[in-house]
């Protein structure tokens, strides 16, 4: 797959514990990895649906009957299975993050490697970019981007040094940022530090937490009995908010027990946590952080 190398393909695809005539939702399209091996394991009668925003990842589209995929944000997946007449489903795979193809074209702006544009949208019709963040928030905003979602402790530091710097001239490239937060990154921690700022960024420019809530507050009322949630996440923010879900069907707090001391939530965890192998890591590093973690409805 040279648009994107799937990530624990057949242990994400076996969680779905797929029925052969069932109806399927891979709601992270990217290269199609995860997709055409669904595919590959219905028969005639079988129904795989996929999401993705973003338009190059839609020029992989799937020439399959069985196969539609819809060109938005997983965050709406109940309206688009409707619009498509289907209120339930047998499974649904999410592989989070940022695509091999995203990180690899330049001018993306997803990755610290090269001087491209500060973009970083996955959604290329989107209004917010990483130019805005940078240039267009204040203090505070940018700090709590840093903090919360870049996980920096030096945030405010961080934050104040790029208004300062933005007041004389803007921050137009990837480049250019890295050269105003220089005295930030040590030589020794450079590639960790700059990947955390470049994610709290990416992160704010797509909404992605927010998105990941509203897409598996949605997962219990389009799943059919037994149905199964398969999702891949590759940072702590993520993989926190599906574990806790997953747990407690919720993200903050704790759900209310029963008199008996009993709580009540709307899936079961299926299994143990899974992380690919140190051959699949070796063959593909990106997989490094993948974490899958399974569920389903009973």
């Amino acid at each position: 797959m040279k648009y994107h190398n799937p990530v624990l393909l057949k242990e994400s695809v076996d969680g779905l514990k797929l029925k052969p005539n069932g109806v399927y939702v891979d709601v992270t399209f990217g290269g199609g990895g995860h997709s055409r091996e669904i595919l590959k394991r219905l028969n005639e009668h079988g129904k795989l649906f996929a999401f993705d925003q973003d338009v190059d990842a839609q020029q992989n589209s799937i020439d399959d009957k069985r196969f539609t995929l819809i060109a938005q944000n997983f965050r709406f997946i109940k309206r688009y299975l409707r619009f498509y007449g289907v209120k339930k489903v047998d499974g649904v795979l999410a592989d989070l993050g940022v695509s091999s193809h995203q990180f690899d074209v330049a001018e993306r702006g997803f990755s610290t490697r090269f001087d491209a544009d500060l973009d970083m949208r996955m959604n290329q019709a989107g209004k917010l970019s990483a130019f805005e963040v940078v240039n267009k928030y204040d203090e505070e905003q940018l700090s709590n981007v840093l903090f919360q979602y870049g996980e920096l402790r030096n945030a405010r530091a961080i934050a104040k040094k790029i208004i300062e710097k933005r007041s004389k001239q803007k921050i137009k490239t990837s480049f250019e940022l890295k050269e105003v937060l220089a005295e930030f990154i040590p030589k020794s921690k450079e590639h960790k530090i700059l990947a955390q700022i470049f994610q709290g960024i990416r992160i704010e420019v797509n909404q992605e937490i927010a998105a990941l809530k509203e897409f598996l507050i949605q997962i219990p009322e389009i799943l059919n009995e037994d149905g199964r949630l398969s999702v891949i996440s590759y940072h702590s923010l993520e993989d926190r908010l599906v574990k806790r879900f997953i747990r407690n069907g919720m993200f903050e707090g704790e759900p209310e027990k029963d008199v008996f001391g009993n709580i009540k939530v709307p899936l079961k965890k299926v299994g143990k946590l899974i992380i690919p192998s140190f051959q699949e890591i070796s063959e593909n590093n990106r997989a490094r952080s993948a974490k899958l973690r399974i569920a389903a409805i009973y």
